[in-house]
């Protein structure tokens, strides 16, 4: 058994971490009268009336543009909403910064605000031009100049599991992680920043941990092969009740691979290897012993090392500190947890667990599994005597989709939230 503290390597930008006391057998570690979105002291006409065309008739009121004409310290994750009088529909926005630069960004799918497609430059002055339809057909138009703040001091760290341009298994989760955790009463505000898009298109919901250090995105069920997901936690300069504001904006584009599962069975002491739903293996193993035993559970591929050391000489009990070379070895959990080749257990897989807490293979087993995973690969282990802990490792799939949704901060719609653009 041993701790493992996880690694830089494994995180596209940076990623700060909370520890889990964990062990395992490895060292490493909708009214349609206004566009929502309007603030609090926001949404006072910037434009005069329309006075073209025929003067005998009465002039349209003008857009209500947020933020509001004159505004200052806007943070750098500000949003652009108006309300139109009477209803409608805004159909155009325009920002440009003091140096008449356009700043690109795109309308949400429910009309609730235009979101910049980068965080605003701090200590910036913008102007925002809105265009509108009115209920009565008729176009309307509204403007509103406003200054971000300066640079905060106090951020959090954050991080994003995922690299662009990398091919992930299909039990892949977005995994988004803070340092400091988000508190409660911020995560519905950071989650409506956290955008998820999938091609081709497929709900899915993000679940907090309950200490606001890790929020995953999944769908109800796997993704399909050959999915793109495209991902950005557009988090820079957004304030939190703490104090901090959100460092910066992370994003990422990757494939999904084809499907390949892996099912182990602690009575048969079998894993069973599924490649686009058709069985191309079973294997024998050699699961946790009694008292280091392994997780039950529904894991992911995190990381794979085809050498590495596992050094458990920081074990409190003198039986599981030990210092041993693995080969291909393929991380499950932080606490420690792999699947690994494992030679000297070979003349007891199919009939025994003496592992501390690893899924042990035969060397030539455990070559030809390492070839054919991803990182994202589910495994699934089923009637030992441990349950997966949450958040010991990608645990997003260790729960019922019913389960999963009740950890969103905001409301997930039946069978799941989609594109918010």
């Amino acid at each position: 058994m041993g701790r493992f503290a996880r690694t830089g390597a494994m995180v596209g930008v940076l990623v700060l971490t909370a520890s889990l006391a964990l062990t395992g057998c490895g060292d490493d570690q909708k009214k349609p009268a206004f566009v929502a979105g309007a603030q609090q002291g926001d949404g006072v006409p910037t434009t005069s009336p329309d006075t073209t065309g025929d003067p005998s008739e009465p002039a349209l009121p003008a857009l209500a543009v947020s933020p509001a004409d004159g505004s200052d310290k806007r943070p750098v994750s500000t949003e652009i909403s108006a309300r139109i009088p009477g209803g409608g529909k805004v159909s155009k926005v325009v920002l440009t910064a003091a140096d008449g630069a356009t700043v690109a960004g795109r309308l949400r799918r429910d009309g609730s605000s235009w979101v910049p497609s980068a965080p605003l430059k701090y200590a910036t002055r913008y102007t925002a031009t809105v265009t509108g339809t009115g209920t009565d057909g008729q176009t309307r138009q509204g403007s509103s100049s406003f200054t971000t703040m300066a640079k905060p001091k106090s951020m959090i760290g954050s991080g994003l599991y995922m690299f662009s341009g990398k091919t992930y298994g299909v039990a892949m989760p977005v995994v988004a992680e803070f340092s400091p955790g988000i508190p409660k009463k911020d995560r519905a505000a950071v989650q409506k920043r956290m955008f998820v898009q999938t091609d081709p298109p497929q709900p899915g919901a993000w679940h907090w941990l309950y200490n606001g250090t890790q929020a995953y995105y999944r769908a109800p069920e796997y993704w399909k092969p050959g999915t793109t997901i495209t991902v950005r936690l557009a988090l820079a300069g957004i304030p939190l009740s703490n104090g901090r504001y959100g460092n910066v904006d992370r994003s990422a584009t990757a494939k999904i691979g084809r499907a390949f599962e892996m099912k182990v069975d602690n009575a048969t002491k079998q894993m069973t290897v599924y490649e686009n739903g058709a069985v191309v293996r079973t294997l024998p193993v050699s699961l946790g012993k009694k008292s280091t035993p392994s997780s039950s559970g529904t894991m992911v591929v995190m990381e794979k090392k085809e050498s590495t050391v596992f050094d458990t000489r920081d074990e409190p009990d003198p039986d599981n500190q030990y210092v041993t070379k693995i080969d291909f070895a393929q991380r499950l959990t932080w606490g420690g947890e792999y699947i690994h080749a494992a030679p000297w257990s070979e003349g007891v897989q199919g009939r025994a667990n003496v592992s501390h807490g690893c899924v042990n293979v035969s060397m030539a087993n455990g070559r030809w599994l390492f070839g054919k995973t991803l990182v994202g690969d589910p495994i699934t282990v089923r009637g030992t005597e441990r349950r997966l802990e949450p958040g010991n490792g990608w645990t997003a799939w260790s729960m019922s989709w019913s389960q999963f949704v009740e950890g969103s901060a905001l409301p997930v719609p039946e069978g799941g939230q989609g594109s918010p653009f």
